[in-house]
């Protein structure tokens, strides 16, 4: 038995956190409390499935209590643990940090599997896990605000907001107890593809620096980049999709139940509309099925980008990764032994809580919408696309020549929500990408982007405590 499988999921989250924390200037009680969970509530409560009682387990942890309101998904899952939940908000500090958006971490679980369950069953046990909650004070526009995660989604966080709203009526700010709510009841646009979009956004910076680039042998931009994406769930497909566009090779595509291969790429679009067609991705004209899907994982390429379940890369199969760049779309997909081995190759491997902060931060915009009662851009849009207009008259006037439509379209366009949204996004993946990098670069210790990552959040995390006075 390997030594990787003797850590629990909090026990590697605390490990790579202690071998981070040697890089900081903090002393060990402010590491300590940085690294331990603030509250942990686990709850039993029955609910009636067809003609018996069914006692439901179900957790939420909020970790940091450094910045309010905490933040973090709720996931439907078989595999829900108090372990796991811990490790999952854990990671959501360390991420909010990184990515500055001012939220403790925290995270929610519900040990059931959904399939098991009709809709009424789910929403009966959904809202009373949310009154559950409110009982205890672990929900709430500035105390706790969850989002959607595995095995749940737009739906689940409606009934979320509706019981929140029925048993605090009249809260002014209530809408903002949860995120990722359909756009009708008060969700934002642009938070569905969040995370794989954020994904794009911050390995495309990276193809954008030149050093890094030449220091593995690649060249600088996304222009013709080979790509393999495991998992087309939401998160993976969006990935997929958003670099097809800029044009990047999609390589190979790895599904739980097959994986496709063609050297000269697939449209992600095609691919989903195949799999909708059969049932599955494995067939897709003009690809070749992989014997074992995980082989996939092994082939040429420039980015790997696994984006479905952890520890999909191991001590086994990590000498074989032959990926330049590795973008952690999914949670914990490469173990820490595989980690070693992957960094001693030389490969860039980009973590998990830096790369996957996508949905975090649009749920981030969608809170702040929530608290500000307004569409973004319902104010501004109008006003510029005038401004717009008028300048490019004056300037048609002044030159005597026109553009074309499709160009006057373009410039006279005024920022709707959705531009704003990945506007927000874009600029927040690019910021925190330089802000890691620089840790790397000014300290010749640090050798992997994911301790730096680390740092960055214990550094960010720290002051914050120092700020609040809570340390003498």
């Amino acid at each position: 038995m390997s030594q990787e499988q003797h850590y629990s999921f909090f026990e590697s989250v605390e490990k790579s956190f202690d071998k981070a924390a040697q890089f900081t200037k903090w002393q060990k009680g402010i590491l300590e409390q940085i690294k331990a969970c603030n509250a942990v509530y686990r709850i039993k409560f029955p609910v009636r499935v067809d003609d018996r009682i069914e006692v439901i387990e179900a957790y939420r942890v909020q970790h940091s209590h450094h910045k309010l309101p905490c933040k973090g998904g709720i996931r439907f899952s078989e595999e829900v643990n108090q372990d796991e939940v811990m490790a999952l908000a854990a990671l959501m500090t360390y991420k909010c940090a990184i990515v500055n958006v001012p939220f403790g971490g925290a995270k929610g679980g519900i040990k059931i599997n959904p399939r098991n369950y009709s809709p009424f069953q789910l929403e009966n046990i959904t809202r009373r896990y949310t009154a559950e909650l409110v009982r205890k004070n672990f929900i709430g526009p500035g105390v706790d605000v969850p989002a959607p995660d595995y095995g749940t989604g737009e739906r689940e966080m409606s009934w979320i907001l509706d019981t929140y709203t029925s048993l605090r009526p009249g809260e002014v700010d209530g809408y903002g107890c949860v995120t990722g709510k359909p756009v009708s009841q008060g969700g934002v646009r642009g938070r569905k593809e969040a995370t794989g979009l954020g994904v794009f956004y911050g390995l495309q910076e990276l193809c954008n620096i030149k050093e890094d680039m030449q220091r593995i042998g690649l060249e600088p931009g996304l222009e013709g980049k080979r790509i393999i994406v495991q998992g087309m769930g939401n998160v993976g497909y969006h990935a997929a999709k958003y670099f097809h566009a800029a044009g990047a090779h999609i390589v190979c595509l790895i599904e739980w139940d097959g994986a496709i291969y063609n050297e000269k790429g697939m449209d992600p679009d095609a691919v989903l509309k195949h799999r909708n067609e059969t049932g599955s991705i494995v067939g897709f004209p003009g690809a070749v099925n992989l014997e074992k899907n995980t082989d996939g994982l092994e082939l040429e390429c420039d980015i790997l980008i696994p984006a479905a379940l952890e520890n999909v890369i191991h001590k086994d199969n990590a000498p074989n990764i032959k990926a330049k760049i590795i973008g952690e779309a999914a949670n914990g997909p490469i173990t820490p032994e595989a980690d070693t081995i992957l960094n001693k190759k030389g490969v860039i491997v980009v973590p998990d809580m830096f790369l996957n902060a996508g949905g975090v931060t649009v749920s981030y915009f969608e809170w702040l919408k929530n608290l500000s009662h307004v569409r973004y851009g319902r104010l501004g849009k109008r006003f510029d696309e005038n401004m717009n207009i008028h300048i490019l008259s004056t300037i048609e006037d002044l030159t005597g020549k026109k553009v074309s439509e499709k160009e006057r379209k373009f410039i006279a366009h005024g920022a709707d929500e959705v531009d704003l949204v990945y506007s927000g996004l874009e600029e927040t993946m690019h910021a925190a990408l330089h802000e890691v990098r620089e840790i790397m670069v000014t300290n010749s210790k640090i050798h992997d982007m994911r301790t730096a990552a680390y740092v960055c959040a214990i550094d960010k995390v720290g002051a914050a405590y120092e700020q609040l006075g809570i340390f003498p």
